[in-house]
């Protein structure tokens, strides 16, 4: 069922940080195509941002980019200024737990200065708004469900989880999340906040499982998985992420929290298996099962055990429920890397070769020569 345009108030503006990104390009290209609204994309176009992500609606009208960093006091005063947002949407971040291991200082200065400057940026605009307008603006953070640290075998994150952060990746979002509910508290800024669950789908940046196993797979490279597997991540298609964030933006309430999950478990092992099956049905290797390239790997550094998500207060309050079953959607994800040669082989060619983000210079050679598999 796609995404209804909500009528309860005319089309509003849209400023997304980090809309060339995943998750970020996701949520744009489904406004722009499914809504009345206006899109602003701010994005700094680190190596997971990529404009092709946006190629689908770049020429639409209601849709304009800006390149700048979310650091920038000056440029998101500006940006605010000349675009007078409704909403603001805060998906730019740095994401990827393994470079945060290797490098924290770009984590807490995107994530934590860089949201800080997105606030009080977003502050001034707010309080400068008409009384009509104030009641539509909404300043919605996009956080992550590893803020909560890890599960044990059963159990689920809500929103009234304590946080437990366990990597620098983590605990840098966990600090914006606090931040972003200090603004609202503190100085009345309306905010929204949302806490996913791990998200797949296309135009994913192959630094991640899926992706990575997928390309890894069709180009015969072996697919490294942590210690034996076991760890759980509940799985969330993009695109069913994205109607959610839409909804949360219009329809959620100030101040609240909301917790999206596909209600989809798997250990990491069945994903990696379930993908190499996909292949083996799609695209055949005459030199057998894609199983054979699974190889088994020395576990990361405080790798959490479980993550899994309770939506229960979306699906009451906002009717939201995800379309897609893990296996429908993984489908549709290896079908469209299958497809989408073009977009991923620049990636694979120059920017990005699998290799662990955030290593050392001479670490790299190594890195290349057995490639892993990151969540």
């Amino acid at each position: 069922m796609p995404y209804k345009f909500s009528t309860r108030t005319p089309p509003k503006r849209f400023l997304v940080t980090g809309g060339a990104g995943f998750i970020g390009s996701a949520v744009v290209r489904r406004l722009i195509r499914e809504t009345e609204h206006e899109v602003l994309v701010v994005d700094s176009l680190t190596y997971a941002g990529n404009l092709d992500s946006l190629l689908p609606i770049a020429k639409h009208p209601r849709y304009r980019f800006l390149k700048a960093d979310i650091r920038d006091a000056d440029a998101m005063a500006g940006a605010i200024a000349d675009f007078d947002p409704d909403v603001i949407m805060h998906l730019a971040a740095e994401s990827h737990v393994d470079r945060s291991i290797d490098g924290p200082m770009v984590f807490i200065d995107t994530n934590v200065v860089g949201t800080t400057v997105l606030l009080q940026a977003a502050l001034r605009h707010f309080e400068g708004l008409g009384k009509s307008r104030k009641q539509r603006f909404r300043f919605h953070h996009i956080s992550t469900d590893e803020v909560f640290g890890s599960l044990g075998n059963t159990g689920y994150f809500s929103e009234t989880t304590p946080y437990d952060p366990r990597s620098p990746y983590s605990a840098s979002k966990a600090a914006s999340d606090h931040l972003v509910r200090a603004w609202h508290h503190t100085y009345g800024l309306p905010i929204v906040l949302t806490n996913c669950s791990n998200n797949y789908g296309p135009y994913h940046f192959p630094e991640k499982l899926i992706p990575l196993v997928i390309l890894n797979a069709l180009e015969g490279q072996p697919l490294t998985v942590y210690g034996k597997g076991e760890n759980v991540r509940d799985w969330l298609y993009v695109e069913d992420h994205a109607r959610a964030l839409i909804l949360v933006a219009e329809q959620g309430r100030p101040g609240e929290t909301y917790a999206i999950g596909g209600h989809n478990e798997q250990h990491n092992i069945d994903v990696v298996r379930t993908i190499c099956a996909l292949l083996d049905e799609i695209r055949p290797d005459p030199q057998g099962s894609y199983e054979r390239l699974i190889t088994f790997v020395t576990d990361r550094p405080g790798h959490d055990a479980r993550y899994a998500i309770d939506a229960t207060k979306i699906k009451a309050e906002l009717e939201w429920r995800p379309e897609e079953s893990f296996e429908s959607g993984l489908e549709k994800t290896v079908r469209w890397y299958i497809d989408n040669e073009a977009w991923w082989s620049v990636i694979r060619s120059g920017r990005y070769r699998g290799e662990r983000l955030g290593l050392q210079a001479e670490d790299k050679v190594t890195a290349r020569a057995q490639t892993r598999v990151w969540k």
